[in-house]
């Protein structure tokens, strides 16, 4: 396989685990090249997909998470021609230069289906059939596989001699009941408060990159006692399914903040999520498309689709394929620390300058941890 776009290595290190082999890495951040560097060290690394002339010989799958940044509702929303995610035409130049491989494994996030009124996904799936692939999608959660983070993204595979459908839908074992939440910890988003929250029981909010000049945006926990903590970079690096201390080398660098981890641990791919598709390319199960229905013009991309040949098939599947025995979000705080007076103060005046509304007694909590941070100042994180 050779991994573009190919961040900290998430799809090819899942991958690993079920025979696949990674010939070539293609990524232009510095930080995650030292990362894959120390991670992959025989695999020859390039640092632009722009300059990158041919993919090596017999390559069977090529995997692309390439930049959600024009994709996403928190960037800019400049489409599938904006700088960073009109990168992926690349993709597609590198295929067209010869029979291609047997597998094109594409993952997004799920903005991508509503952007522009689904033109990214027309975008995408006409450049699919053009090159003769059939695609299938599908929108699965990170919590299906045990981690406690609520992260949902795009898988996309296409081939041209394969059946995608038999790997992406063969499985399908529906939404879990969401625990209690006075019983459990509980993730959010400490820097909203007026248009959103995040919340989530027993797992945190989908973790993101934080700033562009390296400044750490991690989530806030609720736990049952009444604190609130962040998680340190080896937790949020073990909710995507990383060893701890997976993204250190990208600090080795000259010029590389220690904040800079928090992002490519944001835009990283879920380790756990690629070793289900690993699996799933092993063991393809015999696809019934009797429940599918077409998708018409105009109509909205749903959670899980396939198409081939300008005509597209809405499938009746969930955002959680299995139910991997599941990992409580206690067990992920090894490093966290208290959510200082500061931050809880700005929370709560954000809170309380708007109108959203909060789960039951939840800013009684954030005002007890702001009144018993600020009355113990040697506590301060």
């Amino acid at each position: 396989m050779v991994g573009l776009f190919a961040g900290i290595g998430g799809l090819e290190l899942g991958l690993s685990g079920h025979g696949w082999s990674t010939e070539l890495l293609c990524e232009i951040d510095e930080g995650a090249g030292a990362v894959l560097r120390t991670r992959f060290p025989d695999v020859p690394l390039h640092p632009d997909v722009t300059s990158l002339r041919a993919l090596p010989q017999r390559t069977d799958l090529v995997a692309a998470g390439f930049p959600c940044q024009d994709l996403s509702q928190a960037g800019r929303t400049a489409g599938i021609t904006g700088d960073r995610s009109g990168l992926v035409d690349h993709v597609f130049r590198l295929v067209a230069r010869r029979r291609g491989p047997k597998w094109l494994l594409i993952e997004n996030v799920p903005f991508m289906l509503q952007l522009g009124r689904g033109a990214a996904m027309r975008h995408i799936t006409h450049a699919l059939e053009d090159l003769g692939y059939m695609w299938a999608y599908r929108v699965v959660d990170a919590r299906a596989f045990g981690l406690p983070q609520r992260r949902q993204r795009v898988i996309m595979l296409a081939s041209r001699t394969e059946d995608p459908r038999e790997v992406l839908f063969g499985q399908d074992a529906g939404p879990a009941l969401d625990a209690e939440p006075d019983e459990h910890p509980c993730g959010f988003y400490w820097t909203e408060g007026v248009r959103g929250l995040g919340w989530a029981v027993n797992a945190v909010p989908t973790l993101k990159g934080g700033s562009t000049i390296g400044i750490a945006s991690p989530p806030a926990v609720r736990l049952p006692s009444g604190e609130l903590v962040t998680p340190g970079i080896t937790d949020v690096e073990r909710l995507q399914g990383f060893d701890p201390d997976w993204t250190a080398p990208a600090t080795s660098l000259p010029g590389v903040r220690a904040g800079h981890r928090w992002k490519l641990v944001g835009n990283a791919v879920s380790v756990r999520m690629a070793s289900w598709v690993g699996e799933s390319l092993t063991a393809p199960t015999v696809y019934d498309p009797s429940d599918d229905t077409a998708i018409m013009p105009g109509q909205r991309w749903p959670t899980a689709a396939w198409g081939r040949d300008r005509t597209a098939w809405k499938v009746p599947a969930s955002t959680w394929p299995i139910h991997a025995e599941y990992e409580n979000l206690d067990g992920f705080l090894d490093e966290s620390k208290l959510l200082s007076a500061r931050a809880t103060a700005g929370f709560l005046k954000r809170a309380r300058s708007g109108n959203l509304r909060f789960p039951a007694g939840f800013l009684d909590t954030v005002d007890s941890h702001l009144d018993r941070m600020t009355s113990e100042p040697a506590a301060v994180a």
